[in-house]
């Protein structure tokens, strides 16, 4: 299927690994050209390096979005460096903190900055380049556990996520009229290399087989391929009567025991 996306110009944040780069190869090879931003300019090279291998255009922006002046500047260098932005992917994510009582006010201020406020700011600067521009397209990456409670410690990242949602469909409304559509992913629990559920998996195996068996009907975790192909189809004029709208991609995740939350959680 033609997705419509050749020489549409995408903005991927934390691109350098799991999700975001991903997401970035498949916009790459569905045709189109990429800023990918994160703040380690060793990783953009190497997702430089693999994106360009896909004969796709791509633009290196080192910044901090939860710092303003970065975030201005990475919107700025991109519409200025592509010419335009169609398309936003707020993928950066993140949690300080860990249990309730061990964590404190700039644990959950550091948390919302950096799942809430920062993609507000990102949009906010975006929407004026990206309106009016045909197929332009806002797609944020949440998690499931913004619905469904998952693992003891992890309140901030949750209600954070939650918020993230909410701001979905009243965005999707304002922004509407400017011809931008604005939709969220919620990712279940994804498994890639280094990455955390990796890093349990090589620390711990027993437990990582228990909790793909006991949280998921299909017996696994997700891939980043299949958030990355639900997102690339998402942002595409193929897309464009889906507004305002979070799509879970989680292999129907289920809650697990308190038992197996915190010994995930607490390495218990």
């Amino acid at each position: 299927m033609d997705l419509k996306l050749s020489g549409k110009t995408a903005l991927v944040t934390g691109a350098t690994q799991g999700i975001g780069l991903s997401i970035a190869l498949a916009l790459a090879s569905a045709g189109c050209r990429l800023a990918i931003c994160a703040r380690s300019a060793e990783g953009l090279d190497v997702a430089a390096q693999r994106i360009g291998a896909l004969n796709a255009s791509v633009v290196r922006i080192c910044a901090d979005i939860c710092r303003p002046e970065d975030a201005s500047r990475l919107i700025e260098e991109t519409v200025f460096r592509l010419g335009g932005l169609d398309i936003l992917i707020n993928n950066v994510g993140g949690a300080a903190g860990g249990f309730f009582f061990e964590t404190g006010d700039d644990d959950w201020q550091t948390t919302f900055e950096i799942n809430v406020y920062s993609i507000v700011r990102l949009i906010r600067l975006a929407a004026p380049h990206m309106k009016y521009r045909s197929g332009a397209s806002i797609v944020n990456i949440s998690s499931i556990s913004g619905w469904v409670p998952q693992l003891a410690g992890s309140a901030q990242y949750g209600s954070s996520k939650a918020a993230q949602m909410f701001l979905t469909e009243p965005l999707a409304l304002e922004l509407a009229p400017l011809g931008i559509r604005v939709n969220n992913v919620a990712p279940g629990s994804i498994c890639f290399s280094e990455g955390a559920w990796d890093r349990l998996r090589q620390r711990r195996p027993e437990l990582y087989e228990e909790y793909a068996r006991e949280s998921f009907p299909m017996g696994r975790l997700g891939t980043v391929e299949e958030i990355a192909d639900v997102v690339t189809f998402l942002v595409s004029p193929r897309a464009g009567w889906i507004n305002g709208r979070t799509i879970a991609v989680d292999g129907l995740q289920q809650p697990i025991s308190q038992r197996l939350s915190q010994a995930i959680f607490g390495g218990k």
